[in-house]
């Protein structure tokens, strides 16, 4: 025991003390803190001058248009198509937007023509779309002669509201299955994330001192496994160092950014979204209502039961896959290329359960598939806490907290015997019969 906690000590100071490592770890919030400040600015950029815009109404149905963002409307009178062409080749406008008169209301399509020497940008087509198809449907309103209150009414917005039958049902909210999805989504990318970087780390770690032919010197007085397993929890004690530090200074960046996402909004701007909010018939008091009953539905999570099956999960799938990568590490040739290919099996499942809570998770988290990779010890690490946060049955998660545990002891015991022979072999191509193999080579 005492072998195994100098090599633990020994991977993990080794490591906290690299100018890589705290560069890395000080510099990550930093970057961070300058990514939200990009995203700020670029919410605000307006992109230089607003569009100008010559409005030709044959059809006498648009009117004057307010200015949108990014977009100046301007409705000369009395001038021609090609009048208006010319003004724009002066400069004077940017481009014409020719609107054709209706000549049936029953048409649901109306084409448009900008004449332009300049593209059209994505964002000021669709301003400009928008706010003529209001315009539009209001002459066709007026054209019918129909009521406006009556056409507004039939408009209906529809939610459903889940409700328990039996007095021990859950009670639900209509923010159960979004919050269900954004819990299990960010622990599942956290899983993915934190086992991919660190079993890596811990494959470099056995590729340096075999590369550097230092392990020669260490296996002299420590055994194999011992080695591995000290480098495992060395390297796992490193991630967990990290993450702690870019926690504590992740909340310092948040800290600093509130004002400025505070101060960034413009009060006229933020007035008129709440007027247009207000105009398009959202209830200031609906939306406090919703706000609140978000908040009841974080609280009734269940963040201890969470936490700790995260915590769980977490170090069954990191001991899982950092014992597989060291094996792997252990089993690089001198051509990195070509040991490539021994990294690819270790990292499919890896790939294949973030894919399923991609691709299926979403759709049905209690589906067939989901439950197999839930229970299934390579994938279950990523796939559980992604049920998790949608309370699957609890033989599930203890089955697979069983299954992830007992898989994690067979692993490490697995990569062991095979790092044990690969560690000290030199200049020979490994193949995966070579390595099944070592696994019944006598100590």
């Amino acid at each position: 025991m005492s072998k195994l906690k100098l090599i633990f000590k020994r991977e993990y100071l080794t490591r906290v003390r690299k100018t890589s490592f705290i560069v890395g770890t000080l510099l990550a919030p930093l970057l961070l803190l300058v990514y939200m400040l990009v995203i700020v600015g670029l919410s605000t950029y307006q992109g230089g001058e607003a569009l100008k815009v010559a409005v030709l109404d044959e059809g006498k149905m648009i009117g004057q248009l307010p200015d949108e963002k990014g977009v100046r409307f301007q409705t000369p009178q009395g001038k021609t198509l090609e009048q208006l062409k010319q003004e724009a080749l002066e400069g004077k406008y940017d481009g014409v937007l020719q609107v054709p008169a209706i000549t049936n209301l029953d048409y649901k399509n109306l084409s448009l023509y900008y004449h332009s020497d300049k593209k059209l940008a994505p964002e000021a087509k669709e301003r400009i779309e928008s706010r003529i198809s209001k315009k539009v449907r209001d002459f066709k309103i007026d054209s019918l002669k129909l009521e406006r209150k009556k056409l507004e009414a039939l408009d209906t917005k529809i939610s459903i509201d889940p409700e328990k039958i039996t007095p021990g049902g859950e009670d639900q909210s209509e923010f159960t299955v979004g919050i269900g999805l954004a819990i299990g989504g960010i622990m599942s990318f956290i899983m993915f994330f934190m086992m991919t970087m660190y079993g890596q780390m811990v494959m470099r770690s056995v590729m340096e001192e075999k590369t550097n032919r230092i392990v020669e010197v260490i296996m002299s007085s420590v055994k194999p496994f011992q080695l591995m397993l000290g480098k495992i929890l060395g390297a796992g004690a490193v991630g967990l160092t990290q993450v702690l530090i870019w926690i504590v200074l992740s909340g310092a960046v948040w800290f600093i950014m509130m004002p400025f996402m505070a101060g960034s909004g413009d009060p006229a701007q933020m007035q008129e979204a709440m007027q247009q909010a207000q105009a398009s018939g959202v209830d200031p008091e609906e939306a406090q209502g919703m706000g609140l009953k978000l908040i009841e539905e974080l609280q009734r999570q269940n963040w201890w039961a969470l936490a700790g099956a995260f915590v769980v999960f977490f170090l069954g799938g990191y001991f899982i896959y950092s014992s597989l990568f060291a094996a792997v590490g252990s089993a690089m040739s001198d051509d990195m290329g070509e040991s490539q290919s021994l990294v690819l099996p270790i990292m499919l499942p890896i790939m294949l359960a973030f894919y399923l809570i991609a691709f299926a998770g979403w759709r049905n988290p209690d589906s067939g598939l989901m439950v197999f990779a839930s229970l299934f010890p390579l994938t279950s690490p990523i796939v559980m806490p992604f049920r998790m946060a949608f309370n699957p049955p609890m033989w599930q998660v203890i089955l697979s907290l069983v299954l992830v545990v007992g898989s994690a002891f067979f692993f490490v015991w697995l990569s062991g015997r095979i790092y044990r022979v690969g560690i000290l072999l030199y200049g020979k191509k490994v193949t995966f019969k070579e390595i099944g193999k070592w696994l019944f080579y006598k100590s």
